[in-house]
């Protein structure tokens, strides 16, 4: 536990460092913290905080700069939200296309990462498992397009391969069949029901709607896209520019675009502004990087998250007001393009 003239010093220091990216030294801490304290007294906290691990002395310098740690407890307990009316005028005046949901979801990426500076990413809304009407086209011997419609409109193309040979006329009647006894249905429950009336069905059709079955499965319910804006922030983050090696590696995350995906996926199933930094995640565990996410809705359930990724040496009161803003304004945008 550190008492409140160690707190103050350490929120001093973060926020200082934060501020101009220098090593701090106890003269600078001194005036930052307005504390009136001998440079003696403030160097001795300055050794205790260190012993906790929450701040470090790089290389020979006579300055320390934050951990990992240290940022963690500066931002659970140190932290004070002041709303910036600039912020707030500068998203509100920015459009999210609520006709076209998938500009949506780009312009809320390019708005996350134009107003951070950083990287904006922004997990697509998990489709609806449901369809709502299907079709098949031939396109050469046992070689099928399946055309899936789900109820918003969207359209899936997947292509099938059959052990049988099927005519237009049973194409017809299978996709008759689907679309009159299971239009508005999940996928699971076609599935599902389609075990247990098999048998009922003529031999020739089912294993095409079988097929057709697995493949409207993974077609609506696929969700990997992560809509990602302002790698190239990154180069100009003073942070990272002495290391290419990490540049490397954060951009090998971006072009992978997986591990992002996973913690997008962790963080919806959380409430509220989420904050990951120096590798916490573990799904994204580069010690350099923090991550600020929340997660959107449409109609008041979750569907997806979005956030911002860049340096543990970020101004996070700030990228917490842009998160937070930009998931109000895409549920917004999405609950009124239904």
């Amino acid at each position: 536990m550190l008492d409140d003239r160690a707190k103050l010093l350490l929120k001093a220091l973060v926020e200082r460092y934060i501020a101009d990216g220098q090593p701090v030294g106890s003269r600078t801490l001194s005036k930052a913290s307005g504390l009136e304290l001998s440079p003696a007294t403030i160097r001795n906290v300055m050794s205790d905080l260190e012993e906790l691990g929450l701040i470090v002395s790089p290389h020979t310098s006579a300055g320390r700069i934050p951990t990992a740690r240290g940022y963690r407890l500066f931002v659970d307990t140190m932290l004070t939200m002041q709303r910036d009316p600039r912020s707030v005028d500068a998203m509100a005046a920015q459009t999210l296309a609520p006709d076209q949901p998938q500009k949506v979801i780009s312009n809320a990426a390019h708005m996350l990462s134009s107003l951070s500076q950083f990287v904006g990413v922004v997990m697509a809304p998990r489709r609806s498992s449901v369809f709502r009407h299907i079709e098949f086209l031939r396109l050469a011997e046992k070689r099928y397009l399946v055309i899936i419609v789900s109820p918003d409109g969207d359209v899936q193309n997947r292509v099938i391969f059959t052990e049988a040979d099927y005519t237009q006329a049973q194409l017809i009647e299978t996709s008759n069949f689907l679309n009159s006894h299971y239009a508005g249905m999940a996928i699971e429950e076609v599935r599902e029901r389609l075990k247990r009336e098999i048998e009922a069905l003529r031999g020739e059709i089912a294993s095409l709607m079988q097929a057709a079955v697995q493949v409207s499965s993974e077609a609506i319910e696929s969700r990997d896209e992560v809509v990602i804006s302002g790698e190239r922030n990154l180069l100009a983050v003073s942070d990272f520019s002495g290391d290419m090696g990490s540049l490397r590696k954060l951009f090998d995350l971006f072009e992978q675009k997986a591990q992002i995906m996973r913690l997008l996926d962790v963080s919806s199933r959380a409430e509220g502004v989420r904050i990951y930094i120096g590798g916490e995640s573990q799904v994204i565990p580069y010690q350099e990087l923090s991550v600020v996410t929340a997660p959107y809705e449409v109609d008041g359930q979750v569907v997806g998250t979005l956030g911002v990724v860049g340096p543990m040496r970020m101004p996070y009161e700030k990228m917490i007001q842009i998160v937070d803003i930009t998931a109000k304004l895409v549920s917004s945008a999405l609950s009124h393009s239904k």
